[in-house]
C-alpha cells in the first residue's frame, strides 16, 4: 500500500524539552501520525507524546521540503529500517528516485 502525505514544517525545535532514547527498527503507524518532514535530512512521526526521528538514506534528500508530499510505501502495520519512500515536490508530477528509512530514533519528553 502506498501513502501520499501532504507535510508542513515546524515552526520551533520539536526536540525541545525531549531525550532520544535507543534507535529502533520499527514503528507502528496510527492514524495522523506523520511523516513531518523538518528538514533535508530529518523526518518525524508522532505517537502520542512520542517523537519518531527519522534519517533518510538515499538520492532524495535534495528533495526533502517542508511543503514537499512524502510518498511511502507501508506493508502492515509497521514501518521499517530500510522501507522505501519517496518524494513529490510541489508542482511536480514525477517523485524523486527511491530513498530508505534509517534506523527510528524516539524522543520522548522530559518530566519536571
Amino acid at each position: 500500500m502506498a501513502l501520499a502525505l501532504p507535510l508542513t514544517g515546524a515552526a520551533s525545535d520539536p526536540f525541545a524539552g525531549r531525550v532520544a532514547g535507543p534507535p529502533q527498527n520499527c514503528i507502528t503507524l496510527r492514524t495522523g501520525n506523520g511523516p513531518t518532514i523538518i528538514d533535508r535530512q530529518t523526518m518525524l512521526y508522532r505517537d502520542g507524546g512520542r517523537l519518531w526521528k527519522a534519517t533518510p538514506i538515499g538520492a532524495c534528500t535534495s528533495s526533502m521540503e517542508p511543503i514537499s508530499t512524502v510518498v511511502v510505501e507501508v506493508y502492515g502495520g509497521q514501518l521499517c529500517q530500510n522501507d522505501r519512500f519517496r518524494i513529490l515536490s510541489p508542482g511536480m508530477s514525477i517523485p524523486s528516485p527511491f530513498c530508505r528509512f534509517g534506523p527510528f530514533t524516539p524522543y520522548v519528553k522530559v518530566k519536571k
